[in-house]
């Protein structure tokens, strides 16, 4: 009676009806369906909120799997040197030479690990000669790698500069040095050379 003509006019007239062979439509429930009331509506909201959960867990369980399948790819990169999968440390072609670089030289290093423990049981003997010696020795393998170090990383920029003279080198020599901390045999990725070979 108070409805405007506009608005009556503009209303779709390709809306579905309901079927003519259930019930008028309540006027009080203009929806197609009576309101539920509070204490089931209630019910309805804390079943959606316990089936949440359910789907967090498997979406985390998902993320797992997804990220042991990622770690998985990424141990084997690192044992066959394919570059896709290694991780962003190691990835780019400065970093590929500068291991190769390191792989194929012999570095003093590499050995400290098992130098510092002869010198170290040396250490523990109680004989005063063999002490002595022993402090010698540490002194002269630390001397040693410090120079060792220092001459590989002029020439390695030397290399990277001609090698690279446009590709961002941050990090580059710094990786190469904690490179040869490593024993070869335990280095990751795997040398890809051997020594004295050119890379």
């Amino acid at each position: 009676m108070f409805r405007s003509r506009a608005k009556t006019e503009k209303a779709p007239t390709d809306k579905v009806t309901a079927d003519l062979s259930q019930q008028p439509r309540d006027p009080q429930a203009p929806k197609g369906r009576p309101t539920p009331k509070r204490s089931e509506a209630q019910t309805q909201r804390r079943r959606a909120a316990s089936a949440a959960p359910a789907d967090r867990k498997a979406a985390m369980k998902r993320q797992r799997e997804a990220r042991r399948a990622d770690l998985a790819r990424q141990r084997e990169a690192l044992a066959s040197g394919d570059e896709r999968f290694l991780p962003v440390r190691d990835k780019g072609p400065v970093r590929r030479f500068v291991r190769d670089y390191v792989d194929s030289r012999f570095c003093i290093a590499e050995w400290f690990l098992p130098l510092a423990v002869i010198i170290l049981i040396l250490s523990v003997i109680q004989v005063q000669n063999i002490q002595s010696i022993s402090l010698l020795l540490w002194l002269g393998v630390i001397i040693l790698i410090v120079i060792d170090s220092i001459g590989l990383s002029i020439r390695l920029k030397k290399q990277l500069s001609e090698r690279f003279p446009d590709t961002p080198k941050r990090g580059a020599v710094a990786y190469g040095l904690m490179r040869t901390l490593q024993m070869r045999r335990l280095r990751l990725p795997k040398p890809q050379v051997k020594r004295g070979e050119r890379p």
